[in-house]
């Protein structure tokens, strides 16, 4: 089995330049991850750049609308908008009464209780709360989300166990010799991963002939037709 950072060399020398995190800012980054839903990138983007105009996104800008207005913005990005534009003002509650309303505070705790914070917010997990941390370069880590998990198990890192997160943590454990203690290259093999995942190695009906790692990744073999 090759190694995690050959797979990411050779994954960026076959995607064109992949464009930065939206923000470096914890609190954008929260509101980034609540104003869509199950939406492509481009429509949350789209989502989040409207609410960046229309609203802001400091705390107090979201506490100031009606929530009303929260809800046509997220509607853009999807289903259950009223519920989002819900979320987002208790985010803003939530970073202003325990963060004075500057979520940067966080970035400066321990890797631990920064998780822990960052975790209260709504629908921020486990995965979610490292993707900040990194992000916003406090905290290097192998911070993946669904497609870059199921690009490392399919090139064979670790196998898929019972749960998302038992599967999420053997992949962390797997590989927690080799991400080094540098966000940015991080940053890098999250967004080619997730990319690779999204277009290449999907879900379903994955496109395993023009896969740049074919060769060196054991998932293609199961995709053959089996010998008679």
């Amino acid at each position: 089995m090759h190694g995690f950072w050959n797979l990411v060399e050779s994954l960026d020398k076959y995607y064109d330049p992949t464009a930065p995190p939206i923000s470096r800012d914890p609190f954008e980054l929260v509101l980034y991850e609540n104003i869509a839903y199950l939406v492509s990138d481009d429509r949350r983007e789209k989502a989040f750049r409207e609410l960046k105009k229309r609203v802001g996104t400091r705390p107090e800008d979201l506490l100031l609308v009606p929530v009303e207005l929260l809800a046509q913005i997220a509607a853009i990005g999807g289903m259950f908008p009223e519920l989002r534009a819900r979320r987002l003002q208790e985010a803003a509650r939530l970073a202003r009464d325990e963060h004075a309303g500057d979520l940067g505070r966080v970035l400066s705790m321990d890797r631990v209780n920064a998780r822990k914070a960052l975790k209260k917010f709504p629908v921020i997990g486990e995965p979610g709360a490292e993707k900040i941390l990194l992000f916003t370069g406090a905290s290097p880590s192998l911070a993946l989300e669904s497609n870059g998990v199921r690009v490392l198990v399919r090139f064979g890192f670790a196998r898929e166990q019972k749960s998302y997160s038992a599967t999420y943590r053997a992949l962390q454990k797997a590989l927690a010799g080799e991400i080094g203690s540098k966000c940015e290259p991080l940053i890098k093999a999250h967004l080619l991963l997730k990319r690779h995942g999204q277009e290449v190695c999907r879900r379903s009906e994955p496109r395993c002939t023009a896969c740049p790692v074919a060769k060196i990744c054991a998932f293609p073999e199961k995709q053959q037709p089996a010998k008679t």
